[in-house]
Parts: structure tokens; sequence; C-alpha cells
């Protein structure tokens, strides 16, 4: 069985952030608004979107 993925879209701009939310959504790879990377559902992965939460939108794969 594969493993669980999660689609995550950049709602609200980087501009103004703090640096380290900045770093996490480049870390998951979300480059511009609106942009949607699929990543892996890992501890790492959700410590990040956590961090964000704010900003991004998340959906189960």
């Amino acid at each position: 069985m594969a493993d669980k993925q999660l689609k995550v879209t950049l709602v609200k701009s980087l501009i103004g952030r703090l640096e380290s939310h900045k770093a996490c959504a480049r870390g998951l790879g979300l480059r511009r608004m609106h942009h949607t990377v699929t990543v892996i559902d890992t501890p790492e992965n959700r410590g990040m979107i956590n961090k964000i939460y704010y900003m991004v939108s998340v959906e189960e794969v």
C-alpha cells in the first residue's frame, strides 16, 4: 500500500511573513499563490503544514 499523500495549496501570500514561515512554504515546494503540491503525509511535512496553517489549504488525496 502506498503512503498517504496530502494536497497542499498556498492560499495567502508569502509577502511580509516571518522568514521561518516562508522557509516552511518553500520546504513544502510551494512557490506562488494558488500553487498546489502533493506531499507524503509524514510528521515532518505535518509540522511544516501546522506552522503555516493560516496560509494553506490541505486535502487528503
